[in-house]
């Protein structure tokens, strides 16, 4: 054990808090813009980073100065004061951003290493000290006042600096299987791109059809042309819908099987591991997924329904684990004429999803008519051509498993060596 470990309160730690939870551009007298300097709320901060970017609003530099007396600097943390309290990212960046609604900027004084503090926070300690810390009927969340009662437990600052730099290795190993997995997205995107939007795809010759000469013909349903000899028809005759399953909340992340649901959905339509619930409720075999199973959000709870409509497939990374999906998430079985993995990169498309947000309904939450799935007209490509798709969608789909669970157990390991590292336990070199 470390018997140097020092117990301090969050208050202790820092020399400098940036709160304008209070603030927005009308109690300044001005208005949001179309560009300048990118207001980050509590909805954009995750312990992996800024999600949902394309909702970042906006302010010029006036407001900017008016509203950030105090400014953000590469190194101070960020951190969620509700919905949900207690989201903690390290800004690593020299951008000069304006801390919005529900989050603090934090700045660590002369006692503490800002990534360590970052780990602490985020470790399963850190969090325990946020949430018993929290107030509030309906909405939990952490005021500045309480950090004089966040307890952090932290060696002295060499040893903080050392775990710190241990954990970010890890850290950036999952960093690059991100982008490896990013890469493989973005090839199969071009390869549908090409084949089925340009037309592009291989003849008989090996070469791409359309640029080639290849014969167009006019199709009344959708106005446009297609190749010669493709089909255009709707949905419904070549898919079915099977909703997810109904659960109370008493039936959720008290453990149990790992539930797919709208959080489980990134807004370009990817898997999201840090989302996945877990049901304890009965499990209808019937309703079980499997891996690769094809799965598309029906409830979208965003301010510009970018979720709603978009899909994914499951990844196989549950071994022998049941999985199941929640009642906002519906699983699309397909038909002898079209395949998944086609349909998968269509439903991602921004055609599509202008088209499918036309039947969400909902004040607060948007809810999908599946009508409008069923009705969509679909181009058929040729069988052949789909299985030459789908092969190489599945080889994609399945070093991008290999790389998730990769990222799975990297996590793990770093969540186990930061109070080993804390304690003594694992020697820091």
């Amino acid at each position: 054990m470390n018997s140097n470990i020092e117990t301090l309160f969050l208050s202790d730690c820092l020399s400098l808090i940036i709160d304008n939870r209070g603030k927005t551009p009308k109690k300044l007298n001005t208005n949001w813009t179309d560009n300048g300097y990118r207001v980050v709320s509590a909805n954009n901060v995750k312990f992996d980073g800024l999600e949902k970017e394309d909702s970042i609003r906006y302010v010029d530099e006036k407001t900017y100065r008016k509203w950030m007396t105090d400014e953000i600097k590469k190194g101070d943390i960020l951190l969620t004061s509700e919905a949900p309290a207690g989201q903690v990212m390290y800004w690593n960046s020299d951008e000069k951003i304006v801390v919005g609604q529900r989050l603090f900027c934090l700045r660590v004084n002369e006692k503490m290493d800002s990534r360590y503090l970052k780990y602490y926070l985020q470790s399963k300690t850190g969090q325990f000290e946020i949430t018993k810390n929290t107030t509030g009927s309906t909405v939990f969340g952490i005021s500045a006042k309480m950090f004089a009662q966040i307890v952090v437990k932290a060696p002295e600052l060499f040893t903080q600096k050392k775990i710190a730099s241990i954990l970010s290795t890890l850290d950036e190993k999952i960093n690059i299987n991100n982008n490896i997995n990013f890469e493989l997205e973005e090839m199969a995107k071009n390869l549908y791109e090409y084949w089925f939007v340009q037309f592009d795809f291989p003849d008989a010759s090996g070469k791409p059809y359309k640029s080639s000469g290849g014969k167009m013909m006019w199709n009344e349903k959708i106005k446009r042309e297609i190749p010669n000899g493709w089909e255009v028809d709707q949905l419904k005759n070549h898919m079915e819908i099977e909703r997810g399953i109904s659960y109370k909340g008493t039936e959720i992340n008290g453990g149990g099987v790992p539930m797919i649901n709208l959080n489980s959905f990134y807004l370009n339509g990817n898997y999201k591991h840090s989302g996945i619930k877990y049901f304890s409720g009965k499990v209808n075999k019937n309703k079980v997924l499997r891996p690769y199973d094809f799965v598309v959000a029906t409830t979208d709870v965003t301010r510009n329904a970018f979720i709603i409509g978009k899909s994914f497939i499951l990844p196989d990374i549950f071994g022998s684990n049941d999985v199941v999906a929640s009642c906002d998430v519906a699983k699309i079985v397909t038909g002898d004429k079209l395949d998944k993995y086609y349909l998968d990169m269509l439903f991602n498309s921004d055609y599509y999803h202008e088209y499918i947000k036309g039947f969400a309904s909902g004040t607060l939450v948007l809810h999908l008519n599946t009508d409008g799935i069923d009705w969509y007209n679909v181009i058929i490509p040729p069988k052949k051509l789909l299985e030459k798709f789908a092969e190489i969608r599945k080889d994609i789909e399945k070093k991008r498993s290999v790389i998730l669970k990769e990222n799975q157990k990297i996590v793990e390991l770093r969540d186990w060596l930061l109070p080993m590292l804390m304690n003594g336990q694992v020697a820091v070199g």
